[in-house]
């Protein structure tokens, strides 16, 4: 393929770590809800062909900092499209914030943003994106395990679930499904750790729980961030899995550090 004006070729392979973003067709969106709001975001996909798979994420929590660039998701935007052939798609979450820009509304509580996730999944029918799983990272897990079940989805991955805005009986709608659920609980978690969370989820006998050594709620460093990544990719694309660690061939250009 002929280089593109904002990319560079390397040689030389490539650590893939931090904020490196490889190649794919992104393109900013805004999601319409059904009472009124424009939220803003961004679609990533493969950069030829169609993806096997598309990630509908949803942020951690927007009063202490979530959004659409938090890092699991835009690592994942900026990754997955090149290495594993999954379209990603991340947007702020209503009243939220980001260089992409600001969607309109307030924070709702986990209630409201009902209408943002439906927002989402009507995008997705729209494009015609394959096989959508949810990936919920915190206060987006709530929102996964409320309404996730409420759309055709192929599946859901909870990151770091506080299980503190979702009810045991939204939880316990998941048993019995047919919707493959996986969760990955760090072993220092804040609000739920592995042995907890076996307990509340066992009103749920499916669940792919997966309690994650030496990780921490918010899954800081490359350790952490590979392993969700490949957590993720062995779920929605088995075959891309697991994840290479260094990248040869041409890059976009690099966000400014």
């Amino acid at each position: 393929f002929p280089l593109l004006e904002d990319e560079t070729m390397t040689d030389q392979p490539v650590e893939i770590r931090g904020g490196l973003v490889l190649p794919a067709r992104r393109e900013d969106i805004t999601l319409h809800t059904e009472d009124g709001l424009t939220l803003v975001g961004e679609l990533a996909l493969p950069e030829s062909g169609a993806p096997v798979a598309t990630l509908v994420t949803l942020h951690p929590l927007p009063t202490h900092g979530g959004f659409m660039d938090s890092h699991i998701i835009r690592k994942s935007a900026a990754r997955l499209p090149a290495l594993a052939n999954i379209a990603v798609l991340r947007f702020n979450l209503r009243g939220v914030t980001s260089p992409r820009g600001t969607s309109e509304g307030s924070f709702g509580d986990g209630v409201t943003e009902r209408a943002d996730v439906v927002a989402a999944m009507a995008f997705v029918a729209e494009r015609g994106l394959p096989n959508p799983w949810l990936v919920g990272w915190s206060f987006g897990t709530e929102l996964t395990l409320k309404y996730g079940l409420d759309h055709p989805i192929s599946g859901a991955i909870l990151l770091s679930p506080p299980l503190r805005r979702t009810t045991p009986e939204e939880l316990a709608r998941w048993a019995g499904s047919g919707v493959p659920l996986t969760a990955l609980i760090p072993e220092y978690d804040d609000f739920l750790k592995p042995a907890e969370a076996a307990v509340k989820f066992a009103i749920v006998p499916e669940v792919d729980l997966v309690p994650v050594d030496g990780a921490r709620h918010l899954w800081v460093g490359e350790t952490s961030t590979r392993r969700v990544l490949n957590e993720i990719v062995a779920r929605v694309n088995p075959a891309a899995a697991p994840l290479p660690t260094e990248w040869v061939g041409a890059l976009p250009e690099q966000p400014a550090e």
